[in-house]
């Protein structure tokens, strides 16, 4: 078992943002969090890599129950397990493309850098600069960037956001791909009816 979710509830100011949530999500499983903005998607990606703290209610990663855990203890399992592909990207404007997936490398889990930037095919542009990088370029770099420590777990939030249908399917494509070569789960949170075909398994909210 991967995660185990049991009754949890998010709430901000006695409004409720989630609502008596449970359910599990196995090894190797691909989690599609479908529905509409404000609905409470990147909450639950949140709450699910313990970037937030659920109101009530329990989470378990593995053996692990976040509500057990200190807040180091938190950030080290976050680190060692997970990995984050943000709507917002996060890339850092000064550094160029490499050296944003070089940043994130924590030299034990990871992936070579320059086989990730050739099979992402980044190697044309990994000496530019981040803020010259179109918003498809910046996608890849930001997909590397996550895969570099191998996660377990890989969260992607509103991933195909103002993408066309093309570019959707390239960049869903691609970290469906690269998941399978990593082994990692995928939990992708979305409002994009365009790629609820690639998810068997779709939690609607």
């Amino acid at each position: 078992m991967l995660f185990e979710i049991k009754n949890i509830k998010y709430e901000v100011n006695d409004t409720k943002i989630i609502s008596e949530k449970s359910f599990k999500i196995n090894d190797g499983q691909h989690l599609l969090i479908h529905g509409p903005s404000g609905c409470g998607k990147t909450t639950l990606i949140n709450l699910l890599s313990g970037l937030l703290k659920p109101t009530s209610g329990d989470i378990a990663f593995e053996n692990y129950i976040y509500s057990e855990l200190n807040e180091v203890e938190i950030d080290n399992l976050r680190f060692s397990n997970f990995g984050f592909i943000f709507q917002k990207l996060h890339l850092i404007g000064h550094l160029n493309a490499k050296q944003n997936i070089q940043i994130a490398s924590n030299n034990k889990n990871s992936l070579n850098v320059e086989n990730l930037i050739q099979t992402l095919g980044l190697k044309a542009i990994e000496n530019k600069m981040v803020k010259n990088l179109s918003f498809g370029e910046s996608q890849r770099v930001a997909v590397a960037r996550c895969l570099v420590n191998s996660p377990k777990v890989i969260f992607a939030d509103e991933p195909t956001s103002g993408l066309d249908d093309s570019n959707a399917k390239i960049v869903i494509d691609l970290i469906l791909k690269q998941a399978k070569k990593t082994e990692s789960s995928l939990i992708v949170s979305t409002h994009d009816q365009r790629i609820k075909n690639f998810f068997s398994d779709v939690l609607e909210m």
